[in-house]
């Protein structure tokens, strides 16, 4: 087996050789990992590729805004039209920054889940915290007059905010449930098994909730779980935007536990690391990510099971210091860019976001991992 593969198949759940030694691994790593002018070539690529869609997310629309006028709002200056310049401001850039925000969190903490759990199938609400965050919006929207006294039910009355609030308590709460969790269990899989049992309770009463709603309660429930970067404010943006950035900055402090996790905890134990603390850390992280994109943006699929796999074939290696900030960027781009397809330019009808990232999204997945399989590599 070449040194890609042997990476390769223990991050995806296979034992790591005995006699594998520390200084064998890195040396495989060394012999596998692809020169740093490529390395760097290929991030410089994916930082051009999110910028561009970035600033294509802005210019095209209902109404097209010519790509120099766009430049010229953002770096301050007053846009030849003032209909331009409201429409950039006030409704194109905080959906831009939410869906690159987004998009890198469910990256980075897909990566981190697969890693974790050693499963290429991981993504980042293995947890449990998706499923916290849709009980929440389930009991405002459909608690009827039940959970009209309680927290969730008067935040239905809200708005978007209140929906906001609501899915942010039940994946808070998830989320200090998984965290005590993860201090007190021995094993990544009994941990995945938990946020999976905790998946399946929250879906059981979410369906007990729509089985007695009115259509008019289920259909409000149901737009959410579509997915939207469009729902974001600029108010919100204050909370949204640094819960992300202390999220992503905590994730990319994990690439050295992560990779010798690639390895199995006991090699990792072995190179020194606290595989306690370590899987604390990633299990906050992701756990942070993954709950504040739901919580704002509704349930968004695929991104970040796809991405991380497609860093991998870009870079050829499973090395967390260049995958991390790889899937960052990648991830940002394509949430970008999903979001553009699902506006449909020129009509006037929108696709759900979660129709379009799997429609889309995963055929080219499909054809990156037959392409890469007919060549013999995982």
């Amino acid at each position: 087996m070449n040194p890609v593969a042997r990476l390769s198949s223990t991050s995806t759940g296979q034992a790591a050789p005995s006699g594998l030694t520390g200084a064998t691994v890195a040396t495989n790593a060394a012999e596998s990992f692809p020169p740093l002018g490529i390395r760097r070539g290929v991030l410089l690529g994916l930082a051009v590729f999110a910028v561009a869609a970035f600033l294509l997310s802005l210019a095209v629309g209902s109404v097209p805004i010519p790509l120099d006028e766009v430049v010229r709002v953002l770096l301050g200056v007053q846009a030849s039209k003032d209909t331009w310049q409201t429409i950039v401001l006030v409704f194109r850039l905080p959906k831009a920054i939410t869906a690159l925000l987004a998009g890198a969190a469910l990256s980075v903490a897909g990566l981190q889940m697969q890693t974790l759990f050693r499963n290429p199938l991981a993504d980042p609400f293995a947890l449990g915290i998706s499923s916290g965050a849709s009980l929440g919006v389930a009991l405002a929207v459909l608690g009827g007059a039940a959970a009209s006294v309680s927290v969730f039910g008067r935040a239905a009355y809200l708005g978007d905010f209140g929906l906001v609030t609501a899915a942010s308590l039940g994946a808070a709460a998830v989320f200090a449930l998984v965290l005590a969790i993860a201090r007190r269990v021995q094993s990544v899989i009994t941990l995945l098994v938990l946020g999976l049992m905790i998946s399946y309770l929250a879906g059981a009463v979410v369906s007990v909730l729509i089985y007695f709603s009115i259509p008019e309660q289920v259909s409000a429930y149901l737009n959410w779980t579509f997915g939207s970067f469009g729902g974001v404010t600029w108010q919100q943006m204050r909370a949204f935007a640094p819960t992300l950035l202390l999220g992503l900055a905590a994730a990319l402090f994990t690439a050295k536990p992560l990779n010798a996790l690639l390895l199995g905890e006991n090699y990792a134990a072995s190179m020194g690391i606290n595989v306690r603390a370590a899987r604390w850390w990633v299990t906050a992280s992701a756990s942070l990510l993954a709950g504040a994109v739901t919580a704002f943006c509704g349930p968004i699929g695929f991104i970040g099971i796809a991405v991380p796999h497609l860093c991998r074939a870009l870079f050829g290696s499973s090395d967390h210091r260049v995958l991390l900030p790889a899937a960052l960027m990648l991830g940002g781009g394509l949430a970008l860019i999903f979001d553009l397809i699902s506006q449909m330019p020129g009509a006037r009808a929108a696709l759900p976001l979660n129709v379009v990232t799997s429609a889309v999204g995963a055929p080219v997945v499909l054809w990156i991992v037959l392409r890469r399989q007919s060549f013999g590599r995982v």
